[in-house]
């Protein structure tokens, strides 16, 4: 792509100043939803991205957002463009959600509004999508654990016009609004289409004041200016073919072990990412559709380089991305994909991490989390309001933070989840019948490095009144992985109604178990991975890290070669340099 035939019509900075007032747009219609939607998943969780593309289906802009959101929003909408062709007008809004015409899984909702020039040239598309907590299907929730298609899994909308020439369409919404269990949905759906609307209209304002014209010169001087500033980056790479591979721990129906492979491929600005090798057995039920995997590849390749490179189409146009059809990251039509949105969709970024590794070990950081699916408890009565109740487990949680050079892991959510938010334990107790009965970090439960991953929390869940649940768990076998010598997270580990005769240890999954009054869930959740070596922690550091209960007197000893004398209790810690040298001295001759 070449910037030449756009520096003759537009000047660099009204480029940057249509392309900042884009993502500005996007900015407001993703939080148009946050404070007009009627459930917790999307007024609370943030559960939602913003986009723009132009009328070939183009990314163009984007807002701060879970980074597969920003990028499976963009096919979808192509095959709408494609499908629709001159069937599209002023005033229209779509919904799609189907994974076989270019989206994630079924729970994620696009909803997007054509733009066009006073001439009536089709110019913009203005898409928000939004993950919803019902699809229909077999289970409530979205997430069928045991489906063994997509029909099981929810009702597909490959493409629906909902509203047709600003006027809704009563029957649309009724057809939708029958195949969800969510009282809300539908308010969450008007939502959506109320700020596609709103980035319909503030994208008209922009095309009023600087012309048609302008705004395409824009949008292919911001394109042609990604493409190169992130083909300049390859090319300082160093060329060759770098291979990994990684495991998902199973599937939902226990089968274990599923592979993916990575060759990534650099030739001067070139990069090729392949999967081929991945899992191709027919009969697993973690399949990450196509979707779903460019956007995993894209934020992981995305969080390696220069941040203030546009994540539009000229950055994407740099990858060459190969996954062949039939694998467990492109599966064949009719393959269940709710869960392995989650698995083996982030292990796509934990293969990309790990062969990108051995080329730039100083950015890398696996942009991945071990969620296995959102936790879904309902129950037909809570005893507040007499009526039922669905909780998607939006409640605050910590894990699966790795270390990069120079920075622990961090906080509680790791980076890929963007602007998630985790309600607080107040709010959740006051939206459904649970009591949250403990939240901790746990000890030792970082991945020791020299930047050491973040622990992982110990979690309780205390239910008042009878609830069933959904469960599928993974990281209990293949974990978060470390990076550069640092070692990996630790596992993660489910117990439902623990000590009654109902007590299940989730193993890797669990549809619509009964908890009863007083029953209680125990989540351990495993840590992040450390980067570096864990030799080449500072003593201080580790003794710091003693003094907070991230690591124990022992761990620091075993992980880290550290030896801390004294106790907690007594307030006398203390680090023994001496002995901390010969220690580690001793553990490094051990090694070779």
């Amino acid at each position: 792509m070449s910037t030449a035939s756009h520096e003759a019509r537009i000047d660099p900075i009204t480029a940057e100043v249509i392309r900042s007032a884009m993502e500005t747009i996007c900015f407001e219609m993703a939080t148009f939803v946050s404070r007009t939607a009627t459930t917790p998943i999307l007024n609370q969780s943030n559960e939602r991205n913003a986009t723009i593309l132009d009328a070939r289906g183009r990314l163009t802009a984007l807002s701060v957002g879970i980074p597969q959101f920003m990028l499976s929003a963009t096919l979808p909408v192509r095959f709408c463009l494609d499908f629709l062709e001159g069937e599209l007008f002023p005033g229209d809004v779509l919904v799609a959600n189907d994974p076989y015409h270019g989206g994630g899984h079924l729970p994620d909702f696009n909803v997007f509004s054509p733009v066009f020039s006073p001439e009536g040239e089709l110019l913009l598309v203005a898409s928000i999508q939004c993950h919803h907590g019902d699809t229909g299907g077999a289970a409530a929730g979205g997430y069928n654990v045991f489906a063994k298609d997509i029909w099981s899994e929810g009702t597909r909308y490959p493409l629906l016009k909902i509203v047709e020439a600003g006027k809704e369409r009563r029957d649309v919404v009724l057809t939708m609004r029958s195949n969800n269990r969510i009282d809300g949905f539908i308010g969450d759906l008007r939502a959506q289409v109320g700020a596609a609307q709103l980035g319909a209209k503030r994208l008209g304002e922009i095309i009023e004041r600087y012309g048609a014209d302008t705004v395409k010169a824009a949008i292919g001087w911001n394109l042609d200016d990604a493409h190169r500033r992130f083909s300049e980056e390859i090319a300082s790479w160093p060329d060759g073919t770098y291979e990994a591979e990684t495991f998902v721990d199973s599937d939902p129906l226990g089968n274990r072990d599923i592979r993916v492979k990575v060759a990534i491929t650099i030739e001067g600005e070139k990069i090729i990412v392949d999967f081929a090798g991945s899992d191709e057995r027919p009969e697993i039920t973690g399949w990450s559709a196509f979707g779903n995997t460019r956007g995993y590849t894209i934020a992981q390749l995305a969080s390696m380089v220069d941040p203030s490179i546009p994540k539009n189409e000229g950055f994407f146009d740099c990858i060459d991305l190969r996954v062949p059809k039939g694998c467990c990251l492109n599966p064949p039509e009719g393959k269940p994909v709710a869960a392995g949105t989650h698995h083996p969709g982030v292990e796509v970024a934990d293969v990309i991490a790990k062969a990108m590794a051995q080329v730039l070990p100083d950015r890398c950081s696996p942009q991945s989390y071990k969620y296995g699916s959102p936790r879904q408890m309902w129950g037909d009565l809570d005893p507040r309001t007499g009526r039922p109740f669905f909780d998607h487990g939006g409640e605050v949680n910590a894990g699966w933070c790795n270390g990069v050079k120079g920075v622990d892991g961090w906080g509680a959510l790791i980076a890929a989840n963007g602007n998630l938010i985790k309600a607080t334990a107040e709010l959740n107790e006051a939206l459904f019948p649970h009591i949250l009965r403990g939240r901790n970090y746990r000890t030792d439960s970082a991945g020791p490095g020299e930047f050491r991953g973040n622990c992982g929390s110990h979690f309780v869940k205390e239910v008042r009144t009878p609830t069933s649940i959904n469960q599928y768990v993974v990281n209990q076998v293949h974990l978060h992985p470390g990076i550069a010598g640092g070692h990996d997270g630790s596992p993660d580990r489910v117990v439902i109604s623990g000590g009654t005769e109902r007590e299940v240890v989730v193993s890797p999954s669990v549809a619509g178990h009964l908890m009863e009054t007083g029953d209680q869930l125990v989540y351990d959740f495993g840590g992040g991975g450390g980067w570096g070596d864990p030799l080449d922690r500072d003593p201080a550091m580790v003794l710091e890290d003693v003094w907070d209960e991230y690591v124990s007197v022992d761990g620091a000893r075993r992980d880290y070669g550290v030896v801390v004398t004294g106790s907690l209790e007594d307030m006398t810690l203390a680090l023994d340099e001496g002995a901390t040298r010969a220690l580690r001295d001793e553990m490094r001759k051990a090694r070779s």
